[in-house]
């Protein structure tokens, strides 16, 4: 076997990176960052409460985001078919989304999206006072078919960069989408 096949020649490049990821209508990442800013959104799983309160404060403040140039894009674990239901009910069927259940976009070196064992965070106090203060009650919880190990992330890209990034620590963790869209 030849090694060299095995070893990167140069460093990885995102837009290289970008390019061979697809939405599910079949555009390139790298197509909808060279139009306009992207904002990012990396989603865990869609039995996680917090992904679905995700999905519904970015539906409340998308014409925010939009009116700043940018435009909402997700990245999920779950097939085409079971996202749409989820993206239906929070009036975001229009947005760009990709559907990666090897979690090989998260990996990339730019985003690099942690994975942590799903049973500590039972064990977190941020994560049962976010559930307490409403997101288990309103979004609920449900049965884990995609990844529950990977955890989520929020980046803007602008000019084929990585201009900010909000990276969870916990699953409960509430990024500014607005600022880090440069709003805020």
């Amino acid at each position: 076997m030849d090694t060299r096949m095995l070893q990167p020649t140069e460093p990885l490049n995102l837009a290289d990176s970008l390019r061979e990821f697809h939405t599910e209508t079949g555009r390139s990442l790298l197509d909808l960052v060279d139009e306009s800013p992207v904002l990012l959104i990396f989603l865990r799983h869609f039995s996680c409460a917090f992904c679905a309160m995700a999905l519904d404060r970015v539906s409340q403040v998308r014409s925010q985001i939009e009116a700043r140039g940018a435009r909402p894009v997700f990245v999920h674990l779950g097939t085409p078919q079971r996202a749409k239901p989820y993206f239906d009910y929070y009036n975001l069927s229009d947005v760009e989304r990709i559907g990666n259940p090897e979690a090989t976009l998260y990996q990339l070196p730019f985003f690099a999206l942690s994975r942590t064992n799903p049973f500590l965070h039972f064990l977190n106090p941020t994560v049962w006072k976010g559930w307490l203060k409403g997101a288990m009650f309103k979004y609920g919880i449900g049965m884990i078919k995609e990844d529950a190990e990977q955890m989520p992330g929020v980046f803007f890209l602008k000019e084929r960069k990585v201009v900010r990034a909000f990276r969870h620590r916990t699953i409960a963790d509430e990024p500014d989408y607005l600022k880090l869209v440069g709003a805020g």
